[in-house]
């Protein structure tokens, strides 16, 4: 049964004052006579017995308002959600996960609440956030020193198309740089499903960079278009990576770190591992697998609570054949 709409109740009292019954109060407003005699009993003025619409709705909002608190964080929904939170899942993660599958949750705020609350007593489950609760520092306005990269193309002539996130195979790449700017992570992702690649490369060389991009995305070849970058001197070797591969190489307006949201979003999941300041130098390729892995198979928000690889599946082979990463 739907709830009483504030109009309704208007239409209630004025057919209540005018010697309406309630079998014809309901026939007006299309609810059974019950609907009418329990609403009226529910939110009538307890002291006078007057029914007023607009107290009536006042006492049945708070009704519904209070009802909402009464959810229970039980030690059964305690003990899943802790363990999703120990797999690396964030709150908002966890509650769209649990009403994706039908599984008893509470909301993402009361989630962040117990893992304040279990960080006061010592506890770690802070420590699998994505930030771990540090806010964002803001950027100041640092001149660009980048330089020019020879022969780059704009995203303004990029097709229209990659903007709907529609197709497989529009690939985003960026460095995560590691202490005193030795050694790096390359990170690759596509625009669409959110799946991701991830190599440590030696040094932020363009020519080390593009072999590592072409290794990366060698077995993607039948599937990929277009590749976009930001304006780092790492990725001036963008020729002969868009001529090995067959594709179409962009690149982003300088500070427009927006141009490339999918792959900015992704950084910052990898960095819940991989944190600033972080010597890369003993990573083994075994580690970065595994962490590949991880957030491949974790639900994304944007995804509908889906993972990466269900998207790449979905997108790529409708479901009718398993993708092997």
């Amino acid at each position: 049964m739907s709830h009483l709409t504030q109009e309704q109740r208007y239409t209630i009292s004025c057919l209540k004052s005018n010697g309406k019954n309630y079998e014809e109060i309901g026939k007006i407003i299309g609810k059974d006579k019950s609907v009418i005699w329990r609403e009226v009993a529910r939110n009538k003025n307890q002291k006078t017995g007057k029914y007023d619409c607009d107290l009536a709705d006042r006492k049945a909002k708070k009704r519904q308002k209070d009802k909402l608190k009464k959810r229970r964080f039980t030690n059964e929904i305690k003990t899943y959600v802790e363990s999703l939170i120990r797999a690396d899942y964030s709150p908002e993660q966890i509650a769209g996960y649990s009403q994706t599958n039908q599984k008893e949750c509470v909301s993402p705020e009361r989630i962040y609440q117990h893992i304040w609350d279990d960080k006061k007593k010592g506890g770690n489950l802070y420590e699998h956030l994505r930030r771990r609760g540090r806010k964002n520092r803001k950027r100041g306005s640092a001149k660009d020193n980048r330089g020019i990269i020879k022969n780059r193309v704009s995203i303004d002539q990029r097709p229209a198309l990659v903007d709907d996130r529609f197709r497989f195979g529009d690939i985003e790449v960026d460095l995560i740089i590691g202490k005193n700017h030795h050694y790096a992570i390359l990170t690759i992702n596509d625009r669409a499903s959110g799946r991701l690649k991830m190599k440590r490369v030696e040094s932020k060389q363009a020519s080390v960079v593009s072999a590592a991009i072409i290794d990366l995305l060698t077995e993607w070849k039948p599937y990929i278009h277009t590749i976009t970058a930001d304006n780092g001197k790492e990725f001036a070797g963008h020729e002969q990576v868009a001529e090995s591969l067959g594709i179409d190489y962009y690149f982003a307006h300088p500070y427009h770190s927006w141009e490339r949201g999918s792959n900015e979003n992704l950084n910052g999941l990898i960095r819940q591992y991989f944190t600033k300041g972080s010597d890369f130098s003993s990573l083994s390729d075994e580690y970065i697998k595994k962490i590949e892995t991880k957030l491949n198979s974790r639900p994304r928000k944007r995804l509908g609570y889906q993972s990466p690889i269900f998207e790449m599946n979905k997108l790529l082979f409708n479901h009718k054949v398993a993708f092997v990463a």
